[in-house]
């Protein structure tokens, strides 16, 4: 674990209260005929966390938990409506300048979910590859262009002749490797990795993360790492927070919280991994999460996560926890602040 190495590395990335709502209202007329208020969608609503230089920060949770939206926020595809994000110590909410802006965005790229739909159909890989370089003016010249290109390509397990065909031509996994020379381009020290292995099969996956794990050690990259398979959070992460309803609901690093899990969400999360069935001696998935995630335009009050959990009192169902540090882990549950959290055998995962 690289976790003691890093205890003490400069933040790269600082994420402060960071809200995003989205206004789902009908049409005025509409809302003035039926008398309705405006809907929001609060997909964040106030998330916090750091990453350090050099660590694997993971988000994990069920889809529509904010995970996604978290990773928009951070490359600036959606401007947040609360909150601030740092980066190398540059609040970005001041940077409105597009000149001032740029310099500070090359250094931040994503790699998406779905490497098909990422890649223009219309352009070959050497075009593609190389849009950064130009969009940046990182190469002077063609010749400059092309040999960089090739580079690019030689570091993710491609052929320089690759650059000469178009993304249908690949397989999934080389198509994900295109991406993630792409995203290389721009000499970036900040990669978000919005579930990039989760159009793949499990062969493939593995190939792609070890690609991952090699370029993060050959370069010096930070990455965010977005999944919702347990399975790959506890192979490539230094750390992870777990996300319910737009809210960290618990941040620890990885061995940590997969062998001692505190919050009731987290705990069900981990006994959804399939796992070898020591008296079977087969391999058996276990029960996905009771329930339906609450209404995120109408959520519950007190604690989100309440109608679901088995430990749910009057207080939970009155009171929004707040994030705490018990054991070394930020947890937010009062099941844990008031102790009546039982004990838990758990394994690891892999």
């Amino acid at each position: 674990m690289r976790e003691g190495r890093m205890a003490d590395a400069p933040p790269l990335i600082e994420v402060v209260n960071l809200k995003r709502y989205f206004d789902v209202s009908p049409p005025p007329l509409e809302r003035l005929l039926q008398r309705k208020p405006r809907a929001w969608v609060k997909a964040l609503d106030g998330v916090s966390f750091a990453i350090r230089r050099g660590e694997t920060f993971a988000l994990v949770g069920e889809s529509g938990c904010g995970k996604s939206t978290v990773a928009r926020c951070l490359v600036g595809l959606y401007p947040p409506s609360a909150g601030s994000i740092t980066f190398d110590g540059i609040d970005l909410d001041r940077l409105d300048h597009r000149k001032t802006a740029a310099p500070l965005r090359r250094r931040m790229q994503m790699i998406f979910q779905d490497p098909y739909a990422s890649l223009n159909p219309r352009w070959r890989v050497r075009r593609i590859v190389a849009e950064p370089l130009v969009t940046h003016g990182l190469v002077e010249n063609l010749a400059e262009r092309h040999a960089r290109v090739g580079e690019l390509l030689r570091q993710v397990g491609l052929s320089p002749e690759d650059g000469d065909k178009f993304p249908h031509e690949f397989s999934g996994g080389q198509r994900q490797r295109i991406s993630i020379a792409r995203a290389l381009a721009a000499r970036p020290e900040f990669l978000v990795c919005d579930e990039p292995t989760s159009a793949l099969d499990v062969s493939v996956q593995a190939q792609v993360l070890n690609l991952m794990r090699d370029l993060q050690r050959s370069f010096g990259l930070t990455y965010l790492f977005i999944s919702h398979n347990l399975a790959v959070i506890y192979q490539v992460s230094d750390r992870v927070g777990v996300m319910y309803l737009g809210r960290l609901v618990e941040i620890a690093d990885s061995e940590t919280l997969f062998a001692r899990p505190l919050h009731p969400y987290t705990r069900l999360l981990i006994e959804t991994i399939p796992r070898l069935d020591a008296s079977a001696g087969v391999s058996g998935e276990r029960e996905p999460v009771a329930g339906e995630v609450p209404n995120p335009i109408d959520p519950p009050p007190g604690c989100p996560f309440h109608p679901r959990c088995p430990l749910a009192n009057d207080r939970c169902r009155a009171e929004r926890p707040e994030l705490i540090t018990a054991d070394g882990t930020m947890v937010a549950c009062h099941a844990v602040e008031e102790r009546r959290l039982p004990a838990l055998a758990t394994g690891s995962p892999r």
